[in-house]
């Protein structure tokens, strides 16, 4: 047994171990001193400093929160300096900036900061957004950028940079490229075009040949350089050694190849006369109504397939009546699943099974191959988009792509049906995920807080590319969270319902809408509990439940408390979650500071929190 004061010490000691590191500053001095280097280069004199400012020797970056930056949950380390549009028009200080060696976002946006972006650059080992365009950076780009294998977004359009980008291949995670609007030289850098959803090197004097891009990014990404070559750009590539001269020719040899050439030429125009007589003279007039009964197609139709299974045949299909005599759509592809190209025809003869049918629609799964590959088809019941419509729709949704959203496939528009086609996704959906969670399959809160981090930066990089689109999800739940090979979330048939307006300023109601979905989908993986459709009665349960701060513990998952979840975080989820449930639109946050919070709870849930720093941390 301890004497009593020795009792009491043991007791009071981690409670003094906390307190000092609580009071502890965020980063060290040199650090700091770093960071105050960094901002009296960067910023002008006629930049208007108050007390709020901060970026001082006599303040702390983090607790007494500098203009710009964001630290982490226990306020200890810089994470991200963010100083757009605040008229800065001093020279960039990398090496003093990487000292904060926890950096992972850099965003000087829309200043007027000149000089050069030296070679310390390499120190930022942990960043993964640098934003420095719209100002008037010039010189080379370092050579260290090969070193930021964390990088998933680099821009450094509109300024003076010039010569030659470096080798980016290793930086397999790479999301966006953008360098327009430059003086930028040689060729065009290697890049994972498999993983790149943003690419831009238009207007400056690359030259060369153009990577292979078909079908990712379109003509505007690489316009204003009249260097580059290839088929894409339909201007043939100079050879790599000149061809040897030919030797000259006589002119009785030339005669001689040319009577040559003549009579092949001869020979195969009286060969297409002697087949075009066989094939005019074996041609039947046909009956307009055997014609069209002959060409009949309709696939996936209301009257052509068993709502449980269904088998479609070619000889099944027909598009609008036999006297309009309507011409059926093309499928376009996209991009094919298959080694060899997908045809429509693929699609008709496969065997098709109904997976789920809802208010808006129909998903079959169709095995192509002999079951070799798998493809969902979405069958859409809106009718209101116009052919046109839909095609530009699916057309732009493939320019705006992103690892963790579904692309599509194909897609098939006529007057009578639209279908979207996309692989088919074997590990199943979030809510199935769930399900199985409440019959005693494994599903921890670290997994559910990658779930919730992953889908909610997919939906803000889509609502911010498609923003001035008005194109939203429309139909976010957990069914439409699917699971891919590797594991990983992937939002499905994302825009491919929203139609109730083409009006882009009218697309506020459909990314508010998403937001909701988004917090219930937050109280699917906080509660457990998965909906089908009845998501009143989930939302109506934990705001009763909530309003009472002794009782909140009752809406948590049983299997995360027994699992020793952090409480704290659960709490911020379920917050956040409620946020988004705000019955008013126009109150809920948007998709982009919601991934920022979520984000960093992902980030930090492996280390203790305290509840001071929760119940301060709000949308």
């Amino acid at each position: 047994m301890f004497p009593a004061t020795n009792r009491v010490f043991v007791r009071v000691l981690p409670i003094m171990i906390f307190l000092l590191f609580h009071v502890s500053n965020s980063e060290n001095e040199e650090v700091k001193q770093s960071l105050v280097r960094f901002m009296d280069q960067l910023a002008a004199v006629n930049v208007e400093r108050d007390q709020s400012w901060g970026w001082n020797m006599t303040s702390d970056p983090c607790k007494h929160k500098w203009k710009g930056v964001s630290c982490d949950l226990r306020l200890q380390s810089v994470k991200k300096v963010v100083l757009d549009k605040l008229n800065l028009t001093g020279v960039v200080d990398i090496g003093s900036i990487c000292k904060a060696s926890s950096l992972s976002v850099l965003s000087l946006v829309k200043n007027d900061v000149v000089g050069l972006i030296s070679e310390e650059m390499g120190n930022c080992k942990r960043l993964t957004h640098l934003y420095l365009y719209g100002n008037r950076l010039s010189g080379h780009l370092p050579d260290s950028l090969t070193q930021l294998s964390n990088l998933k977004r680099f821009d450094v359009s509109n300024n003076n940079f010039s010569g030659k980008v470096p080798d980016l291949s290793r930086i397999s995670g790479l999301l966006a490229f953008l360098v327009q609007n430059n003086q930028l030289s040689g060729e065009i850098p290697k890049l994972d075009f498999s993983n790149l959803v943003q690419f831009n090197v238009s207007n400056n004097n690359f030259s060369g040949p153009l990577p292979d891009v078909t079908g990712r990014f379109s003509g505007n990404s690489w316009s204003g350089n009249p260097q580059l070559c290839g088929e894409l750009i339909s201007k043939a590539c100079p050879s790599s050694s000149p061809a040897p001269p030919s030797p000259p020719k006589s002119k009785d040899s030339s005669t001689k190849q040319f009577l040559i050439y003549s009579g092949y030429a001869v020979l195969g125009v009286i060969t297409l006369l002697v087949v075009a007589f066989i094939l005019v003279g074996k041609r039947k007039p046909k009956d307009d109504k055997a014609y069209v009964r002959e060409k009949r197609v309709n696939a996936y139709s209301s009257s052509s397939f068993d709502e449980s299974k269904i088998t479609v045949h070619k000889s099944e299909y027909s598009v609008g009546s036999e006297q309009s005599r309507v011409t059926m759509s093309p499928l376009v592809v996209l991009r094919s699943p298959t080694s060899r190209a997908l045809k429509f025809e693929d699609l008709l003869r496969a065997p098709a099974e109904l997976l789920r049918k809802g208010k808006h629609g129909s998903l079959y799964k169709v095995n192509l191959d002999n079951g070799a590959t798998s493809l969902t088809v979405k069958r859409i019941k809106d009718r209101r988009a116009t052919s046109q419509d839909f095609k530009r729709r699916m057309q732009r949704l493939h320019q705006a792509r992103h690892p963790n959203i579904l692309p599509s496939v194909a897609f098939y528009s006529s007057k009578q049906e639209k279908l979207v086609v996309y692989e088919y996704q074997p590990n199943g959906s979030l809510s199935r995920l769930l399900q199985g969670s409440e019959n005693g399959e494994t599903f921890d809160f670290r997994s559910r807080l990658n779930v919730a981090a992953t889908i909610a930066d997919a939906l803000a990089y889509m609502h911010e590319e498609l923003n001035e689109d008005g194109i939203a999800h429309g139909n976010l739940k957990s069914t439409n969270i699917l699971f891919n090979n590797n594991m990983d979330p992937c939002v499905s048939e994302y825009g491919v319902m929203v139609w109730e307006t083409e009006r882009p300023s009218s697309g506020f109601r459909s990314f508010k809408e998403d937001i909701y979905g988004f917090g219930v989908i937050l109280l699917e993986l906080v509660t457990g509990k998965a909906v089908q459709g009845g998501e009143l009665e989930l939302v109506q349960w934990v705001n009763s439940v909530a309003r009472d701060e002794w009782r909140v513990v009752e809406v948590f998952d049983r299997g995360l408390v027994l699992e020793g979840a952090s409480e704290e975080r659960l709490v911020m989820l379920l917050r956040i979650a409620l946020k988004c449930l705000n019955p008013n639109p126009f109150e809920r946050p948007n998709m982009n500071r919601v991934a920022l919070i979520i984000n960093s709870l992902g980030e930090d849930e492996a280390s203790p929190m305290s509840s001071s720093h929760t119940s301060g941390y709000y949308l």
